[in-house]
């Protein structure tokens, strides 16, 4: 199948809806979320574990995502099962490149002793550990809808119209940025933003799935393969 031609696919209000759901996903949900389980708590007198409020909360993104895309995601299912096929194929050489590039650059790291420790991932390994299922579903079904549509089919798709380069370049660093940012705005350490460079691979791969494929679908599966793996590895 050719690559992805030079339009995202996405309608004008989709566009807008998009933007909303962006301001929710980097701004309104992180600031007030842990304040509205601590208010449910207080009024309902319950407790709201760590892993339920993380089920929750990518729930809640979730639904924003599937209410302002439904369309989008429903032209590019179709788009997957009219090359499904072809599709199917860019998951499984994503799949090789994801764990290639990945080993080549954390060799390389290593070798440059420029290898921070990555947080989310304990973060992850944490949660896993304390809520296994809950933390199953985020990582293996939810969050991959939500980031790629976000990432690769708002970001990337769009920017995709004006530049190529461009939109690897800016849905590549986003990616990267929201993955560390967290860390490194608690303790202002620049180490932490170091660790950006081992989300940029990932980025990379997932966009090139996006476009090869010819479906945001492409990019969601492989995205859930990943995550999905990386579980397996650890349990």
């Amino acid at each position: 199948m050719a690559k992805r031609g030079s339009i995202s696919g996405m309608t004008h209000l989709e566009k807008i809806l998009g933007g909303v759901v962006w301001a929710s996903y980097i701004l309104i949900l992180p600031l007030a979320a842990d304040p509205l389980f601590d208010f449910l708590q207080q009024v309902f007198s319950i407790s709201i574990s760590g892993g339920t409020r993380d089920a929750l909360y990518y729930y809640i993104l979730f639904g924003l995502a599937v209410i302002a895309f439904w369309g989008y995601l429903g032209r590019e299912g179709r788009s997957f099962l009219n090359h499904a096929g072809n599709a199917l194929a860019a998951v499984g050489i994503g799949l090789a490149a994801f764990y290639g590039l990945n080993e080549i650059l954390f060799r390389l790291l290593r070798m440059l002793s420029v290898l921070p420790p990555n947080l989310n991932d304990q973060a992850i390994l944490a949660r896993i550990v304390s809520a296994p299922q809950s933390t199953i579903l985020i990582l293996v079904f939810l969050a991959p809808v939500i980031e790629e549509v976000l990432f690769r089919g708002y970001i990337f798709g769009n920017l995709l119209e004006y530049n190529r380069w461009a939109a690897y370049l800016a849905s590549c660093v986003l990616f990267a940025l929201l993955h560390v940012w967290p860390y490194f705005a608690e303790g202002w350490d620049p180490a932490y933003l170091v660790a950006m460079v081992q989300y940029l691979v990932p980025g990379a791969v997932m966009a090139w799935a996006f476009e090869r494929s010819g479906s945001l679908w492409g990019s969601i599966l492989l995205h859930g393969a990943v995550n999905a793996l990386a579980v397996w590895s650890v349990a």
